[in-house]
């Protein structure tokens, strides 16, 4: 089986324990995760080849990092070696109605710094048949959406199918400086992956008779939403991860998956949350899985909506379930009971 290659930003992930909100913490507990990175994880434990890229400075944290991927049977061998700094995040749990909350201190890492002559894309693509990124790692910096570029057009030119999570940033850029660079790498996009406001934040497509904020969707209008995003960048294949949001430890969740002639729904899954960070990245993977696998696109966007719903049960941002696990979910085994 040919790998899968995914390219990103790994990050020094610093969260306040329990529900204690940041202002509170006088410790922390240490992990490291990123988009692309809880993608490959995901993967590897499906039993998938799969390759990260990045860029890690010589330090402690970033050989930190690179070691905590190579513990889940990530390869490892393209990351380049550069920089300063690895970036941090600081997160804390949202609970009732008060939201999950994340600070970024990733100015100046070492990915955003980097260079095309960083990637030797031809090398990295041998004996690969997909490419993933999200529009996290083009907004750090003009220079890493080039990178970006650069890869998906290597990627086309060696006949690898690409995905592309939309991830919208508010933090990291403008809607304005989203459009004009996604616009640009969704020429190279095979399957489109957003949840249910990446759409209106990054290409201003707004799904009638649906509020995200009040966590009230209409399935039928993100159908329009994902037709109109084939028709504008001819894409293969669009799914969306829909969450109806009840509270910050309560949350209704589902997925659509548009072939560009029908529309296939999960089923709807009312989520407890342990953690929901990398959820969406536990999507992306089941997603990815089940296409290269060759699953009808009914299976894959239950495949996938059932991944994501575990991760949901998971502490920290990597999804750590098996293949098996997710067909149990799959196959109506949802009630929890203890496995003796």
């Amino acid at each position: 089986m040919k790998k899968v290659v995914t390219f990103g930003e790994i990050m020094l992930k610093l969260s306040a324990k329990g529900y204690q909100r940041l202002l509170q913490a006088e410790e922390m507990n240490v992990e490291y995760a990123g988009a692309e990175a809880n993608v490959a994880v995901s993967l590897a434990n499906f039993g998938m080849p799969v390759a990260y890229v990045s860029r890690l400075p010589e330090n402690d944290f970033g050989h930190a990092a690179c070691m905590s991927l190579r513990s889940f049977g990530v390869n490892t061998d393209s990351i380049a070696w550069g920089g300063n700094r690895l970036g941090i995040y600081f997160a804390e749990k949202g609970a009732s109605q008060r939201p999950s909350k994340v600070v970024y201190d990733r100015a100046h890492s070492a990915i955003s710094e980097a260079t095309a002559t960083d990637f030797d894309w031809e090398s990295i693509f041998k004996d690969a048949q997909w490419f993933h990124f999200t529009g996290i790692t083009p907004a750090l910096s003009p220079n890493v959406a080039e990178i970006c570029l650069q890869a998906c057009q290597q990627a086309k030119k060696m006949g690898l199918s690409v995905s592309c999570d939309l991830n919208y940033r508010s933090k990291l850029w403008t809607k304005e400086e989203a459009q004009k660079t996604m616009s640009r790498l969704a020429e190279y996009v095979d399957v489109c992956i957003a949840n249910e406001s990446d759409i209106a934040d990054v290409f201003g497509i707004v799904a009638k008779d649906s509020d995200v904020e009040k966590g009230q969707l209409r399935q039928a209008s993100y159908e329009i939403v994902a037709e109109q995003l084939l028709q504008k960048f001819n894409f293969q294949k669009v799914a969306i991860t829909l969450r109806e949001s009840i509270s910050a430890n309560d949350n209704n969740w589902s997925a659509m998956l548009f072939d560009g002639t029908k529309a296939f729904n999960s089923r709807k899954y009312a989520v407890h949350i342990v953690d929901r960070i990398g959820s969406g990245d536990a999507f992306a993977a089941g997603l990815i899985y089940g296409l290269i696998n060759g699953y009808d696109s009914q299976k894959t966007v239950d495949f996938a909506a059932a991944a994501s719903c575990l991760k949901h049960s998971i502490e920290g941002d990597f999804n750590l379930v098996s293949k098996a696990e997710v067909e149990s979910l799959m196959n109506n085994n949802f009630t929890g009971r203890i496995q003796r």
